[in-house]
């Protein structure tokens, strides 16, 4: 069975499958070793910080770290077929910016969720869609682009009904559908050769620069009247 073969190269060393799990691991350290510093030295003495911010940035940070491992896994095979790549940019696109909008949404309002959820969303998306051309890029953009609107205008919506209860309901699906996306992109290269093999830099270096953004966003940036 194909998905018991995919579980199994989480564990391996051979393909970029095996590193995805480091992959999430790093970007989790270094993303709550920067909140913890930050934390340490200014966000203490922010009245009301832990009730107000802190379950919506522990789940952004998470978010984070279950969808930049799709980055280095597209990157390793440089080129995917055009119903592949199309998928990996609407799948990361939609995730990346429904999760951040949400989050952001439930903290400063759903302009400005919206937003920043739409700006990490296509960023993202169409950094892995380019891997099947403009056709993968166009998914990328368009899907960034909803899931943003989307996560933003769900956490106002539901923001007097249970609100963290949702955001823990769409983070859980959120990471099942990203499993599925590495399994899927598994499956369409099994039997191609790695194209390029690099370090976690790059993983680290986003996370760290999505993390302090979120926070700043979070703690000193615009918000709706809502939230004033």
């Amino acid at each position: 069975m194909t998905l018991k073969e995919f579980t199994k190269e989480l564990n391996g060393n051979n393909r970029v499958e095996g590193e995805l799990i480091k992959a999430i691991f790093y970007s989790l350290f270094f993303s709550f070793g920067l909140f913890i510093l930050l934390y340490y030295f200014k966000l203490q003495y922010i009245e009301n910080f832990i009730s107000k911010y802190s379950f919506y940035l522990f789940f952004a940070i998470l978010s984070y770290a279950i969808v930049l491992p799709s980055i280095r896994q597209v990157r390793a095979y440089k080129n995917l077929t055009c119903m592949s790549g199309m998928m990996v940019g609407m799948t990361t696109g939609m995730i990346a910016g429904f999760l951040p909008g949400f989050f952001i949404g439930s903290t400063n309002g759903m302009l400005w969720g919206s937003v920043f959820g739409m700006g990490i969303g296509i960023f993202i998306g169409v950094w892995n869609g380019k891997c099947c051309g403009i056709m993968g890029i166009m998914e990328g953009l368009m899907a960034g682009f909803m899931g943003g609107i989307m996560g933003a205008m769900t956490a106002v919506m539901m923001i007097n009904d249970n609100l963290k209860v949702a955001g823990l309901i769409v983070f859980l699906i959120s990471s099942v559908i990203i499993f599925l996306l590495n399994f899927m992109i598994y499956k369409e290269t099994k039997e191609s050769e790695r194209q390029v093999k690099e370090d976690y830099s790059l993983i680290i270096f986003i996370s760290l620069i999505l993390t302090a953004i979120t926070i700043f966003f979070m703690v000193y940036g615009p918000r709706s009247i809502l939230f004033g």
